[in-house]
């Protein structure tokens, strides 16, 4: 260091002894430097969580399999029902009937509460920057988890205890438990406990019948399919004798129905005549579920 200013005066740094001297950049040890605290990711780790992946996926399979999941009872227009949401919404549901969040208060409830929520979930990262990974060190980011965790508890068990409660005073069971009771019904007396319902495959009568290649001529496999059983919003015309007879089939093509437009002159067009149009009619006339 220099006592004075002369420009020819030796110079002596002196370094601060506290700081150790760095030997440049340190490789990180492998991992087989501790045997049996720690294993290669590829493949050892990785192969473990995919047949735990695997395990959990075929034992939801099977159960998927082994229990069908069962479909709800015919609706019921006039029957009187108390609407509830799924339970994984329970708590906003109940949410939506305290004072503050419903009535004069729709606007703050809907928008400035759950609006303030979202809000604070997005600022969190930014907010609580600290580098402790342990909750018990993090007390605002534990307290208002916490705190979450509790509301959602308590609002879910609020809404089903209240849900619960209305059931009764009205006298009315539960669907889930009416299709507990059927299921179990059914089980004792050697039944499927399941309410799905299998469609019945209805065949083509007189399959080859020359009316078939009418029906091909003129042009209904467009819509109705080669196999008569139509697509999405087209109905199948297998059965359709159970509805109509061979008079109102032959209305349905003059005049159409519904979605579909009058077919009559799209026939004649593709080379029908008015004998092959009627023989078609009565061939569709014959098309029932008990033949």
């Amino acid at each position: 260091m220099a006592h004075g200013d002369d420009s020819k005066e030796k110079v002596v740094f002196v370094g601060d002894s506290r700081v150790r001297r760095g030997n440049g950049f340190i490789t990180p040890p492998d991992y087989t430097a501790y045997p049996g605290k720690s294993e290669a990711f590829i493949p050892n780790f990785l192969l473990k969580e995919w047949m735990v992946g695997v395990v959990v996926l075929v034992g939801i399979l099977v159960l998927t399999i082994s229990e069908p999941a069962p479909l709800g009872f015919p609706a019921n227009p006039a029957a009187s029902v108390i609407p509830i949401p799924d339970w994984y919404f329970l708590f906003l549901y109940q949410y939506l009937k305290l004072p503050y969040a419903s009535g004069d208060y729709i606007v703050l409830g809907t928008l400035g509460v759950t609006g303030v929520a979202f809000g604070a979930l997005l600022l969190a990262p930014f907010l609580d920057t600290g580098p402790e990974r342990r909750f018990y060190r993090r007390p605002i980011a534990s307290s208002l988890m916490f705190l979450s965790l509790a509301a959602i508890v308590y609002l879910t068990n609020t809404a089903w205890t209240e849900y619960k409660h209305e059931m009764a005073e009205t006298g009315q069971i539960p669907e889930d438990v009416q299709r507990e009771e059927k299921a179990a019904e059914n089980r004792a007396a050697g039944l499927p406990t399941t309410s799905a319902v299998k469609p019945k495959d209805i065949a083509i009568v007189d399959k080859d019948d020359p009316a078939m290649a009418l029906y091909k001529l003129a042009t209904c496999i467009t819509c109705h399919a080669v196999d008569m059983k139509g697509s999405g919003n087209i109905p199948a015309l297998r059965g359709v004798g159970d509805k109509h007879d061979q008079a109102a089939i032959l209305t349905i093509i003059k005049e159409g129905k519904g979605q579909m437009p009058p077919m009559y002159e799209t026939a004649m067009g593709a080379g029908l005549t008015d004998q092959d149009i009627d023989e078609l009619a009565g061939w569709l006339a014959k098309q029932k579920s008990g033949q």
